[in-house]
This record gives structure tokens, sequence and C-alpha cells, in this order.
């Protein structure tokens, strides 16, 4: 039997969270002043929506009202998303950022810019944005070779695609 809080909570909520066949990614517990927040993190293949998150939210604290597992001090639940910038941290990460754009800190040094184009078991293939003017080039990247990764956030993704587009007709 799990001895440490977030153990036990993760094995409460898990069935509820697989069950909309939806991934626990994260049960956190921190101090709050007087209270504690409880931040639960959901993610799936598609996505999570608002309306996920809310309808989950009030199972969860249901579950939670029905045992004694956050005990008598007053609390605050969330569930989220892990957000557009997330971490990757598990292959399933890798695979739902296919054709994101990451940045890579390589285990012996240096940063990597990139967007995956693929995901296989032992790692990535990703395209480099060329710089200056030069075309993109292709590389194979070894999930033992990435210490720490991040989705990157575009904002103009759009034109961006645009761009590479018009680039590779007149080619």
């Amino acid at each position: 039997m799990s001895t440490t809080q977030s153990e036990r909570l993760r094995e409460l909520l898990a069935p509820l969270v697989s069950a909309r066949e939806l991934d626990l990614e994260e049960v956190e517990v921190t101090p709050a002043g007087k209270r504690r927040v409880l931040r639960v993190v959901v993610d799936g293949d598609q996505g999570v929506s608002l309306d996920e998150c809310a309808e989950l939210s009030r199972e969860v604290s249901q579950r939670l009202d029905d045992t004694d597992v956050m005990g008598g001090a007053p609390y605050v639940l969330e569930v989220t998303s892990p957000g557009a910038d997330r971490p990757l941290t598990r292959h399933r990460h890798y695979v739902r950022a296919t054709g994101r754009l990451i940045k890579a800190q390589l285990a012996e040094g240096g940063e990597l810019l990139a967007r995956i184009t693929a995901v296989d078991e032992e790692g990535l293939d990703l395209e480099v944005p060329g710089v200056k003017g030069r075309k993109p080039t292709t590389r194979r990247l070894a999930f033992d070779e990435i210490a720490k990764a991040r989705v990157e956030i575009e904002f103009n993704r759009k034109a961006a695609e645009k761009a590479a587009d018009e680039s590779q007709e007149e080619a």
C-alpha cells in the first residue's frame, strides 16, 4: 500500500482519469497560505477541453469528499492540462508534439530548436530550421541524447507554414 499522499491521490484519481481516456500526468499538493492547492494535470491524444476539465473536476471533488485522503485542512482543487509550452518527459509527450517546434537541451551540452516530424521507440526525426535563408535540414535525435525538452509556443505558426509552403513550391 502506498504511503505518501501523492501516491494515494494518484491511485484514487487514476481510474477517474483513465475512464475518460486521458492520462494522469501530475498530482501535486502545495501550500498556499492557510490552504493547500491540489493540482491535477491531465492530458490526452487530442488535448483536453475546458469542459472535460470541468467535468473531471466535479468527479474528482466528489471522490475526494468520499475519502479522507486530503485530511481535514482546507484545499483548493485545480484540474488542468499541461499547457502549450509543456515539458516533454515521456514518449507519449513527443508523439503528441509531432509537428510542433521544440527546444531541446542536449545531454552533451548545447540546445537544439527543431520541429518534430516523426517519433519511434528510439528517438525523434526532426526538421531543423535553416539559418539566414538556408533550407531546413533533417536530424535524428535519440531519446538518450536529450537532457530535457519543451514545446515552443509559436504565435505566427500559420505564417511560418505558409512561407515554408511557398518556398517549397518555388523549388
